[in-house]
């Protein structure tokens, strides 16, 4: 390729990426096996995903990158190159591939070694002791404090390295102890951390006048001293008078403040540090503007490749975090103060450690006289702080430049992969965010304006948006970690997904917070992909990742037809199901009414029959089988009547405690008792079905975004859940009161026990879960087909059968065709009908095993993925709602082994009844 441009070479090797790629998604859902193990295939002998080798040893993706980055990619020349380096000291990653540097980063095997080692060899006291072992600490304390400087290029006797508990906390000393007066103003960039915005609070509170701002270099530069910027301020804010702590600084006394980060977080855009001098010289407002500029410089992702040149960029007030640096310790950072901004700083409280004397009965107090000293309330992680000479000397044997160098060439390789994809109609995959598309962009070394970070959002062929929790879920089943949402920035995710402040507060109001699955709203995504990368991260990561968008989001053909995941309804619903504990509705995009009788509806007797009853009396535990069961207004009776709540008042559920498959329960209904098991108790626990006048009603049961009441048991109760699950907790039965439910579907639900009224029990949402029974066995087929095709012998493939309890439903049918139930619209079962209200969405807890509670695989969700994804929904089962809450079926048969003198009871108390081998009256479109 010599002779073409770094950029023809590019296309040309995004090009081989598709082609080696694109059989990989039509090898998952491609049946019954994949394309490569067919006589004649073009790939035969290949295994899923694996890459092309050549005669040397070297795929031929990482031959192209090596021709490009092979002299700054891998620390060439060092005594620890890459691949030793990843052998040696993260074993651990073996089978995963990490990307989420920029959320924290990883250490070395022998950096922790090394400090538990210097931790059992030596004896460090509390440092405000005088002891020999308190001596050493302050020893280790005082090196390290010089070893941060240094590490930032502080100038010698210019800063004071203040330790804190991370970078949030000196974010949060700076604004609690600036000089703020009514004359004060401060600025931000919009591409800042939430802990620099809470920075306001202070300002606003003390009268200051605030604006967030968009800053951008003007012209061509030649030289540090030649740089512009221009400034585009954003919406001033200021508070009322009556809200505001007056102060009586003079005017000729005021202070301003501005902060931006080394390095955005959200998109690792960097900005010119030539901003520092830039603003402390006033020159970005007017000449009548008063008071001394200072700039806050947030460092705390920026450090992590290449710290800031306080000699060249004397910032006032540094950050700092070291788990972004070198993974260990946590919750430990620094603020870096030069001398002549430390005497402005006006701290009020004081702690342990920070006088030189005080006086319990007078308001007499002499803080000491270093900076540090009388900033750093009590008795400061002197063993963290000991620790961090391990953590400088693990990144120090590969030298800055290098590691700077090697991040560099991954992100620079990866985001021009990425930029180059595209569906086979030629609409582009992938939408990039930060200076990735810039001509001038650059990612390492002097003038470097790309951090190690790409991050991006997902687009389909017909030009919709994926949403990025669909990303995140499908990356786990790979074995993929990075980070979705918008990282703590919501100016820089408002500013690239450009979502303007009605498009937030109208997201709010739907319900949209941080870390919920709401991750597309009328039509625009609410947050982003972030990979990064650090000094551990190889070429493999890179093209694992790469693999993983092409394989499940681009879009191609075979045939001449566009595959599609399957024929499965239009799903809409972004609601996301604990798929093992209570599955959620996704809302089906109805064409039709479904109450109406349209015409072209289908109304067949069939030979479907209903295998299995299944109720879940406490939410998230096992559940008991029955050959008839009553129903009640909420579903089968006494589903999911009862759940677990700890001590603060979170529902306990199998995502956050598998251990609640440990929990049986089985209902008598001639005594009027539930009876619980755990394989963690020696005795059973009975609880009546009886309404118990003593369990008082508590609200603060918060389900699904709904806060509902309850009745609590006592403490008898109490105590054998906290034994048998471990942690303190408790039961709780539904309140059959008023339950106002918003449900996930838009429409208010009211919970109530007027016979006329749909309500529901603790299940997330809909009344009853239906899974097929053909279906599993389809699944099934298609989960040996896959771990088949991943073996390169037969032999080696672990035998894995779904069963269809591992999707908790209530009622299994069998004898339909597999998914048929998709096209349901509703069905009678014993003369009750339902109606489908939609598809159960899926996620990574039916890869639990529910007589185990063990993940072993990440089967077989990764199966449903390959067929059964629809719009960032995975859906398998359908929900139901009952439809004729009326109507009794005193008069329908049962099967005759059933009619006995219990069923005859039954009959006799429950006008509503279900029973297995009864037949399924299916009704459906043509």
């Amino acid at each position: 390729m010599r002779g073409v441009s770094w950029r023809g070479k590019v296309s040309a090797f995004v090009a081989l990426v598709m082609r080696m790629l694109n059989w990989a998604v039509t090898v998952s859902l491609l049946e019954p096996y994949p394309a490569w193990k067919r006589p004649g295939s073009v790939v035969a002998g290949r295994r899923s995903g694996e890459a092309v080798k050549s005669e040397s040893g070297v795929s031929e993706e990482k031959r192209v990158f090596l021709e490009k980055f092979g002299g700054v990619y891998g620390y060439p020349g060092s005594s620890c190159p890459i691949d030793k380096l990843r052998a040696a000291e993260f074993s651990r990653l073996n089978g995963v591939v990490y990307v989420d540097h920029a959320g924290a980063t990883l250490h070395a095997d022998s950096q922790l070694k090394a400090a538990l080692q210097d931790f059992s060899s030596n004896l460090y006291g509390n440092p405000h002791s005088q002891s020999d072992s308190s001596m050493r600490s302050s020893d280790a304390v005082e090196y390290v404090r010089q070893q941060v400087l240094a590490f930032c290029n502080a100038p010698l006797g210019e800063y004071r390295c203040v330790f804190t508990s991370g970078a949030t906390s000196a974010l949060k000393l700076v604004g609690e102890t600036f000089p703020w007066s009514t004359d004060s103003e401060y600025w931000y960039t919009v591409e800042n951390h939430n802990s620099v915005l809470g920075i306001r609070e202070y300002a606003l509170d003390q009268g200051v006048s605030v604006t967030a701002v968009d800053v951008e270099e003007a012209g061509n530069n030649l030289s540090d001293s030649d740089v512009n910027f221009s400034f585009r301020p954003r919406a001033l804010e200021q508070r009322a008078s009556s809200f505001v702590h007056q102060s009586n600084v003079p005017a000729d006394e005021s202070f301003n403040l501005f902060a931006f980060p080394l390095e955005c977080n959200f998109s690792g855009a960097k900005f010119d540090l030539n901003l520092v001098k830039h603003v402390q010289g006033a020159k970005h407002v007017s000449s009548s503007s008063r008071g001394r500029w200072m700039v806050l410089l947030d460092a705390a992702k920026g450090c992590g490749t290449a710290p800031p040149d306080l000699t060249r960029f004397p910032a006032d007030f540094v950050a700092i975090s070291f788990y972004k640096i070198f993974g260990y310790p946590t919750g430990l950072g620094a603020l870096l103060v030069r001398r002549d901004a430390a005497t402005l700083l006006k701290k009020k409280y004081f702690g342990g450690g920070t006088v030189a004397m005080s006086i319990a009965d007078a308001d007499v107090m002499r803080k000491r006289d270093r900076v540090e000293q009388w900033l750093e309330d009590g008795t400061t992680s002197f063993l963290g702080i000991a620790a961090l000479r391990h953590g400088f000397a693990s990144i120090d044997r590969l030298e800055l430049p290098n590691l700077n160098m090697h991040t560099g060439a991954l992100t620079s390789y990866f985001a021009s992969v990425l930029a180059g994809l595209k569906h086979e109609n030629g609409a582009a995959v992938c939408v990039l965010h930060g200076n990735h598309g810039l001509d001038h962009v650059k990612y390492w070394g002097q003038g470097c304006n790309q951090g190690p970070v790409v991050t991006f959002n997902l687009k389909r062929a017909d030009g919709s948006w994926v949403g990025h929790r669909e990303v995140e879920k499908l990356a786990a089943l790979e074995n993929i970690q990075l980070r979705t949402g918008c990282f703590c920035n919501p100016g820089a995710c408002a500013k690239y997904l450009k979502l303007s402040q009605e498009d937030l507060l109208s997201n709010f109001e739907a319900g949209h917070v941080c870390w919920d699955d709401q991750d597309v709203i009328h039509g625009k995504p609410t947050g982003a992909v972030r990979v990064s990368f650090g000094y551990m991260s190889t070429f493999e990561d890179c093209w694992a990742v790469t693999k993983f968008i092409v394989k499940y989001f681009v879009e191609i053909s075979a045939d001449n037809m566009t595959i599609k995941v399957n024929k499965a309804r239009s799903i809409s619903s972004t609601t996301t199901s604990d798929s093992s504990t209570d599955p959620e509705v996704s809302k089906q995009e109805s064409e039709y009414d479904i109450t109406s009788n349209d015409k072209d509806a289908l109304k067949s007797e069939t030979s479907i029959k209903v295998e299995n009853l299944v109720v879940y009396p406490i939410k998230s535990c096992g559940g008991f089988s029955a050959n008839i069961w009553p129903l009640s207004n909420s579903g089968l009776l006494y589903d999911r009547e009862w759940m677990i709540q700890r001590s603060n008042g979170d529902v306990l559920t199998q995502k956050k405690l598998p251990l609640l498959c440990s929990i049986h329960t089985s209902i008598d209904l001639k005594t009027d008792i539930m009876h619980v098991k755990s394989s963690n108790m020696q005795r059973e626990l009975a609880v009546s079905l009886q309404s118990n006048p003593e369990c008082p009603v508590i609200n603060g049961v918060k389900l699904c975004g709904n806060r509902l009441e309850g009745n609590k048991y006592g403490e008898e109760v109490a105590e054998w859940f906290t034994e048998a699950l471990g942690v303190p907790c408790t039961l709780v039965r539904k309140e059959p009161k008023v339950f106002p439910l918003k449900s996930q579907r838009g429409r208010s639900v009211s919970r109530q026990s007027d016979s006329n009224t749909r309500d529901l029990s603790f299940a997330n949402e809909g009344q009853v879960l239906l899974v097929s029974k053909d279906s599993v066995d389809e699944l099934n087929r298609r989960v040996a087909a896959a771990l088949h095709a991943d073996d390169q012998r037969q032999d080696m493939v672990s035998p894995l059968s779904v069963d269809a309890l591992r999707f908790r439903p209530n009622i299994v049918v069998s004898g339909a065709d597999a998914h048929d139930e998709d096209n349901w619209q509703s069905i009678d079962i014993c003369s009750q009908k339902f109606v489908v209200v939609g598809g159960c969405n899926r996620c990574q807890m039916v890869n639990v095993d529910q007589s185990t509670g063990l993940r072993e695989s990440n089967q077989p969700l990764a199966t449903l993925a390959s067929y059964r994804r629809q719009k960032g929904q995975i859906t398998f089962g359908i929900l139901l709602e009952q439809d004729n809450f009326g109507v009794q079926n005193l008069n329908s048969t049962f099967s005759n082994e059933l009619e006995s003198e219990y069923v005859k009871w039954l009959r006799t108390r429950y006008p509503r009844l279900l029973s297995v081998g009864s037949s399924v009256t299916v009704l459906k479109l043509t």
